[in-house]
């Protein structure tokens, strides 16, 4: 009995099983109280969705903080999502209350009153995002020692959000400085769904501490109910081929309707435009059939009344309610017990695939469901290439992947982060409020993802700093934040080290709808939380746009961005072409168009050769590379070989193929790529004399040669373009 783990837990959160009649703890938790009750190490806890991880890193740590009190805030935990703080202070609440430890939430959304009285009185768990973080460390230094003098935990959740992006580099260095200001010297705890990487995960989570990590990976399995649905659009050539469209179209909401709309259910599309159409066309089949309209959009345009009304529909009514949601549902909110996933299209990684299926079936032995509607614009006179029927193949690659093969793509870090070398060195320099050049310099470089950068380069990042006004040198020697630096670092999106574009907010009436970044004249009709609306006036000094209900013609504000496809899913796309195999879960219309794409890649040689004559004097080369090989390629063709092979043009279609035109031919084309790329042992000689490409969003601030060393390796990847012309020249 002593060995179990239940009977070393506190005793309200023993109540709190009882209460929710668990008959005994999953593996995840009884590895966790190993863990943080019997060793110093930090922990990686690797699951799946609804398996429990939460309260696995919970547990043994609030058990600690029942037992010994802490002077300060004890647990700070790191969400990359508001939604999920919300989510998880709602369920910490009702645990905490019992064992008497507070459990606070700070973001952009929480009152002033409640942040004060933390200030106050610093205990308990603090729940916060990175960019609210930011704004502590750098406002209110000061306040930092009282705040997390005595931190035991540091609980960072949906770990692989953060990796291999900037956040997760300011996260680590947030982490740093925290100790550093405070003395403490916290445990980790690390949370995620979508991990087959442990060593770079793990090496991220220790970074800059003494301790090692340990890994919580339970192998649950789980049931998985997999369909993949095909639509054909045709090109609308004439009236007769615009009236198939439409039937197509009509036949396409259908089917998405008829599997949602009596259920709970989730749509997942990969943009916002695409979320915000297919909600509007929802709502016209409803109204069509004169049934109810239980449809919702949630994306990070929406208002947040809207998005919590979308949360609370799907958790707490009693349905139906469908949503259709981007990334911000795709993380760890438990939306309770949905029926249903549908994916619109096809994900661009495995780690999105699992954390978009682990949506559904959460609860005892349900299985996790998921539609992948793929629909697919046809040409049948188009070039050989854009016959192919990309996006279900990607739908057959991600999934085969995945569930055959447990793959989910690594973790990349980057290795020079310039950006976040200008974010930090002035957040610091904003705590410090004065500093010396080198203690400056020592607070930056020491950081963990700073200490591969030359000094010698960080010397001549800071030259140009004062010279362009962002930081002034005083006259005894000493720096701080300069003018036109206080522009910067004083406006609240300095918090955030993500792209984040300016946005008017609109309105009907009072009420906050969402808001856009593209502000067109009044009268303009758009789409917004899935209703149209007309531009009444647009409010330019406050950033306001007021609407009112329409019906005019959908169109929608935001950009389309695809997402970057690895290598592996290219690779696993060529193979499935090349295949006879069948894949149970392809519904009829499928089947029957995977058939036909192997016949046409087979007749034309598709799967042979990389690079093929595609008539005249144009060539298509099908590299089979993920989104940053396909990039690498574009740059040695366009900046390398362009001239000397006399290419008039090369039109990408990434990462799938690219058209190039010009005065030579295949054979030689090939030729010359294998050549060229072998030779270029510099990444840089990829890059134009005058060319300095930006990766992040404070990457305008870097001198030319820092940021041109960055791109170079950060933003191109030379050898893992050999790796794939490696698999040319032994023609697989």
């Amino acid at each position: 009995m002593s060995d179990n783990p239940f009977y070393r837990l506190a005793p309200f959160i023993k109540e709190f099983i009882y209460k929710n009649r668990w008959e005994t703890l999953r593996e995840a938790q009884v590895d966790a109280c190993r863990v943080l009750f019997d060793t110093p190490h930090h922990l990686l806890i690797a699951s799946g969705t609804a398996s429990g991880k939460t309260e696995a890193a919970f547990f043994p740590a609030l058990t600690e903080l029942y037992e010994r009190p802490s002077g300060s805030v004890g647990i700070l935990y790191i969400a990359p999502l508001k939604a999920l703080i919300n989510d998880q202070f709602t369920r910490l609440n009702d645990l905490l209350r019992e064992g008497n430890i507070p459990v606070w939430h700070w973001h952009g959304d929480v009152p002033q009153a409640d942040k004060t009285k933390l200030m106050q009185k610093p205990s308990g768990v603090l729940q916060i995002t990175p960019e609210s973080l930011e704004g502590l460390l750098m406002n209110r230094p000061n306040a930092i020692p009282a705040l997390f003098h005595d931190l035991r935990f540091i609980i960072v959740d949906e770990v692989h959000a953060f990796m291999g992006a900037d956040r997760g580099i300011q996260v680590l260095s947030q982490l740093a400085r925290i100790s550093r200001m405070a003395g403490c010297h916290p445990r980790r705890i690390g949370l995620s769904a979508t991990l087959s990487d442990y060593a770079s995960v793990t090496e991220w989570l220790a970074a800059g501490t003494r301790e090692s990590v340990e890994v919580s990976a339970p192998q649950g399995g789980r049931k998985l109910r997999l369909s993949v649905e095909h639509f054909s659009f045709p090109d609308a050539r004439d009236e007769v081929q615009a009236e198939h469209l439409e039937q197509a179209r009509q036949a396409y909401y259908d089917f998405i309707y008829d599997h949602t709309h009596l259920k709970k259910a989730l749509v997942f599309t990969n943009s916002r435009t695409d979320a915000e159409e297919t909600i509007l066309e929802m709502r016209r089949v409803a109204a069509k059939r004169g049934e109810r309209d239980v449809f919702h959009v949630h994306h990070g345009s929406i208002s947040a009344m809207l998005r919590e009304e979308t949360e609370a529909a799907l958790r707490q009514g009693p349905g139906p309610a469908v949503a259709a949601a981007t990334l911000t549902l795709e993380l760890g909110i438990d939306l309770g017990e949905l029926e249903r996933v549908l994916q619109l299209g096809a994900p661009y990684s495995c780690a999105s695939f699992v954390q978009r299926l682990g949506r559904s079936g959460r609860r005892g032995d349900a299985a996790s469901e998921m539609i992948f509607v793929t629909p697919e614009e046809e040409d049948e006179e188009a070039q050989l290439p854009a016959r192919m029927p990309w996006t279900l193949l990607r739908a057959i690659a991600v999934i085969e992947l995945y569930v055959r093969e447990k793959w989910v793509e690594p973790l990349n870090v980057r290795q020079l982060p310039v950006g976040l070398l200008y974010h930090q060195t002035m957040s610091i320099l904003k705590s410090m409020g004065e500093a010396e050049p080198e203690d400056l310099k020592e607070a930056v470089l020491s950081l963990p993802s700073f200490r591969g950068i030359d000094p010698a380069d960080y010397d001549a990042f800071m030259e140009y700093m004062i010279g362009m006004g962002h930081i002034e040198m005083m006259e005894e020697g000493t720096v701080l934040i300069g003018l036109a630096g206080e522009k910067i670092v004083n406006n609240f999106r300095f918090y955030a080290v993500f792209k984040d574009d300016e946005e008017h907010v609109v309105y009907n009436g009072t009420e906050e709808i969402g808001s856009i970044t593209t502000v067109p004249p009044p009268g303009y009709c758009f789409t917004l939380a899935g209703k149209l609306w007309k531009i009444e006036e647009v409010d330019t000094r406050h950033k306001a746009v007021y609407v009112k209900s329409s019906r005019g013609k959908v169109d929608t504000l935001w950009l389309g961005a695809g997402g970057d496809v690895h290598t592996r899913i290219m690779a696993k796309i060529r193979e499935v072409l090349g295949s006879t195999a069948l894949y149970p879960y392809l519904a009829p219309s499928a089947a029957a168009r995977l058939e036909r794409a192997r016949r046409l890649a087979k007749e034309s040689g598709l799967l042979t050769r990389e690079v093929l004559p595609a008539g005249g004097d144009s060539m298509f080369i099908l590299p089979w590379a993920g989104s940053r090989q396909f990039r690498t390629l574009e740059r040695l063709l366009k900046n390398n070989l362009k001239g000397r092979l006399g290419l008039r043009s090369i039109v990408p279609m990434e990462p799938y193929y690219m058209v190039v035109a010009g005065r030579t031919d295949a054979e030689t084309l090939e030729e010359e790529i294998i050549a060229e790329s072998t030779a270029a042992t510099d990444p840089l000689s990829l890059l134009g004399p005058d060319e300095a490409p930006y990766l992040g969003k404070y990457d305008e601030f870097i001198p030319h040669d820092l940021l041109r060393k960055a791109f170079s390796l950060d933003g191109l990847d030379v050898p893992g373009l050999l790796s794939v012309l490696k698999g040319w020249q032994r023609g697989q």
